[in-house]
């Protein structure tokens, strides 16, 4: 058995799409992964993602929206960016992290009714979801 993996999710500000992320991964690399979430800045858990992770039978309402720079001395093996801004100003991790970067669109810019709202974040969540299915099986494949 491999030693267990830290992976960083990073984000603008660690409120919404970073914890989508962290929250799918956390699942599905149980026990084969230390999964860790951040911003360039902290916004706060947006209540939204809580809520269409909450539908998708995920609790991510421990989550806090930490700040990149409590996680310097963490010898991170992936860096995931989930929006350009993130990587565009991402800290240089003095380790041999992978860096891996997919821009998703930001729901807590939605705008119309709630409910319009709300299906931007769940279709956000959805493209979440498919992307860390293919990073688990991609680089957590089994041997």
């Amino acid at each position: 058995m491999s030693e267990k993996k830290n992976i960083l999710v990073l984000c603008t500000g660690n409120s919404c799409r970073s914890q989508l992320l962290h929250g799918y991964l956390e699942q599905m690399l149980a026990g084969r992964a230390t999964v860790y979430s951040a911003g360039i800045e902290t916004h706060g858990l947006n209540p939204r993602a809580v809520r269409v992770m909450q539908e998708a039978g995920l609790d991510i309402s421990h989550h806090t929206s930490n700040h990149v720079d409590e996680y310097a001395a963490v010898p991170f093996d992936y860096v995931l960016t989930v929006c350009d801004h993130a990587n565009e100003v991402c800290p240089v991790f003095p380790s041999s992290a992978k860096r891996r970067h997919h821009n998703f669109p930001d729901p807590a810019k939605a705008t119309g009714t709630e409910e319009e709202i709300m299906q931007q974040f769940r279709n956000v969540r959805d493209q979440i979801q498919a992307y860390a299915q293919d990073f688990v099986r991609n680089e957590f494949a089994e041997a």
